[in-house]
């Protein structure tokens, strides 16, 4: 296995499942590329495209580019000017011995990661309580529309 794709659901109108591109080399030491042995490219592109409607997405040029563009660095291709390097969320070069850690599961999302959040520069309990200030205000809203609507439903015969 060189290379492994997960590509996000609905971009097939027969079906809504996402798909897993499967790319196999019959030698991954053949002198036009880099040595590949021992390692395969896990690329996580669940989170590309864009919803071209409400059931269907479509991946963009850029989109593509991203992905074919982090294999040709990563089995470095001459032409490629990009150098490839691991993002968490998106790729990651696994070693066999790693694949088979993971008792040879697959699943690109398990070897890439999650994506770096960025900071916000918000202490975490000064967010805390502003959160929970928020929810508590949301919560006493929700309480006082209830009763509106119960007492309008009771006015109507429905409230019980």
């Amino acid at each position: 296995m060189d290379c492994m794709v997960a590509l996000p659901g609905q971009l097939f109108y027969s079906t809504q499942i996402p798909v897993c591109l499967w790319f196999i080399a019959r030698a991954k030491k053949n002198g036009r590329f880099r040595d590949r042995r021992g390692h395969t490219l896990f690329i996580d592109a669940r989170k590309l495209g864009t919803m071209i409607d409400r059931t269907h997405r479509e991946l963009t040029d850029d989109d593509i580019r991203k992905i074919a563009d982090t294999y040709h660095a990563w089995r470095g291709d001459k032409q490629c000017k990009a150098k490839y390097e691991d993002v968490p969320g998106f790729c990651k070069s696994a070693t066999t011995e790693e694949i088979r850690q993971h008792g040879h599961i697959l699943t690109p999302g398990r070897y890439v990661g999650a994506e770096e959040v960025e900071d916000d520069g918000e202490p975490f309990e000064e967010k805390m309580a502003r959160l929970t200030s928020a929810l508590r205000e949301q919560t006493e809203k929700s309480r006082k529309l209830d009763q509106i609507i119960w007492a309008n439903l009771k006015d109507i015969g429905y409230g019980g």
